[in-house]
């Protein structure tokens, strides 16, 4: 016989009312995670902003700070609500945000790697809770896959741009501020190269080529979602295969009878 003691019973409750916020349907859980994403989105904003906000001093780093409570606590809480904190360690998305999260707790030490805190629209828009809230119409849907392919996309321009100004910034006279890395970012990335804007060195030519490489299989991807035939989701009973046509009666791959739901 299991007894429970009162923080057993408490702990239980707390992640079961976690767990009801971050992973639940009721209008309350779904209006709380509208109000998390929308921090979110506010505190990306701030991500991208930052370079240029650095130097107000105070005011920076006490946002820097207020930031770093809010995620600190949402990573907890999302910990929590998750049940087996071993499990949840294992996603890499979790690790990206942890790293976010040292970035804004130790800005004077890491601020060098701050253009990597707009990694923070990556794991927003890959994550399962912001499509069980925003997008739940849109779930395992091409609005899905333009979405996540658009904001990896964007992603990488700001992470690139942030590098750049971060890097060469009041070092190299091409780059002046922040709209001269994103410029450059840009050209470098549709491959369109206007040549006023270069790097110099090396480092330079290699960042240039992998930002082309990187910016062009990014954008490939993008247009390919967009023009690839659409695909539903629903796991063959049989071999597994999870992406079928939408009027599919049968398993491409194993021939096996499929039930896709009609959602209309």
């Amino acid at each position: 016989m299991v007894t429970l003691t009162v923080e057993n019973t408490d702990d239980l409750r707390l992640r079961a009312r976690f767990r009801a916020l971050y992973h639940g349907a009721s209008p309350a859980a779904v209006r709380f995670r509208y109000g998390i994403i929308v921090i979110d989105l506010a505190i990306i904003a701030f991500f991208i902003a930052a370079p240029l906000m650095r130097r107000h001093g105070l005011t920076f780093y006490l946002i820097d700070y207020g930031v770093a409570a809010f995620l600190g606590l949402d990573l907890l809480a999302r910990a929590v609500a998750h049940g087996d904190p071993k499990a949840w360690l294992k996603k890499p998305i979790v690790w990206v945000d942890l790293f976010v999260l040292a970035t804004l707790l130790f800005p004077g030490w890491l601020f060098n790697f701050g253009f990597l805190r707009v990694l923070r629209l990556w794991t927003l828009i890959h994550s399962e809770f912001f499509w069980r809230t925003v997008g739940r119409r849109y779930d395992d849907t091409r609005v899905e896959q333009i979405t996540r392919a658009a904001s990896s996309l964007l992603t990488f321009v700001f992470v690139i741009t942030g590098f750049v100004y971060s890097s060469f910034a009041g070092r190299h006279q091409g780059i002046a501020g922040y709209v001269d890395a994103l410029y450059f970012t840009v050209t470098s990335l549709t491959t369109t190269g206007y040549g006023d804007v270069t790097l110099p060195g090396v480092w330079g030519k290699l960042l240039s080529m992998a930002v082309m490489l990187g910016g062009v299989s990014l954008f490939i991807g993008l247009i390919q979602s967009i023009l690839r035939p659409h695909k539903v989701t629903f796991p063959c009973p049989c071999c597994g295969l999870r992406r079928h046509d939408p009027d599919a009666v049968h398993c491409k791959a194993c021939g096996q009878v499929l039930n896709i739901p009609n959602d209309d």
